[in-house]
């Protein structure tokens, strides 16, 4: 197990956005949060960041507690965040924002062999490499994000709506990648509306309603519950 969410509350005020919710990642896994807006899935996200302090519960990641560490220190440890709205630097070129990914490397060799590495995964972005990050389109800026999260090397990423906003073909281009980092041994905590999507490259996968984890089990399982499917995927089986 490389990540333990145990019995975690987190409130906003007088609201409860979490209510005593509990979920592993284990090494090697895509893990899937899904639920409707405003279930708390970017919420467990945050937490898991260090972004939000739980008032109840704890976060471990290998063994360890994590739940009062800062959000850099987290980073440090290798838990990398790609942010809803994909929050990249508009201004700033897509070199620049592939740089401010690995700010906490220090060595200029790994970096560069990060550079190669990213620009073999999504070559438009070697391709526009000295354009400003605001000037591309809503997918390339999807992948300059994760691009971004890639160059500081996580051992775990966690994925907030990466289909957000984008067309079909995008979303199948986006999640294809998702799976490829996957493959290279990066733990993946993804949270999604589109349930299909992410179920069909989970591992396992947690309903969030309401604050609670509702249901959990093998993806494959959820993709085919009657709950699952009426509530998320349309109503329409799978098969």
């Amino acid at each position: 197990m490389i990540l333990n969410v145990d019995d975690i509350s987190v409130n906003y005020g007088a609201i409860n956005a979490l209510r005593d919710i509990s979920f592993t990642l284990n090494e090697g896994e895509i893990v899937a949060l899904i639920g409707a807006n405003g279930a708390g899935k970017s919420t467990s996200l945050n937490t898991v960041s260090g972004l939000l302090r739980p008032t109840t519960g704890k976060v471990e990641y290998l063994g360890s507690d994590i739940t009062s560490v800062t959000p850099q220190a987290i980073v440090n440890l290798g838990i990398i965040q790609v942010p809803e709205g994909r929050k990249i630097f508009a201004k700033m070129s897509v070199w620049e924002n592939l740089e401010m990914g690995a700010y906490t490397v220090k060595d200029r060799k790994v970096i560069q062999e990060r550079y190669e590495m990213v620009y073999e995964k999504f070559p438009r972005l070697k391709e526009r490499r000295n354009q400003p990050g605001g000037t591309l389109s809503g997918g390339e800026q999807q992948m300059l994000a994760i691009a971004r999260g890639l160059m500081a090397g996580p051992k775990v990423l966690l994925l907030d709506e990466p289909s957000m906003g984008l067309s079909p073909i995008l979303v199948e281009q986006i999640f294809d990648i998702i799976q490829e980092i996957n493959k290279t041994g990066t733990s993946i905590l993804l949270v999604e509306q589109n349930a299909l999507m992410a179920l069909a490259i989970a591992d396992r996968g947690y309903v969030l309603d309401t604050g609670r984890i509702v249901l959990q089990g093998n993806a494959d399982d959820l993709l085919h519950n009657p709950t699952v499917i009426n509530a998320y995927l349309g109503g329409e089986t799978t098969d």
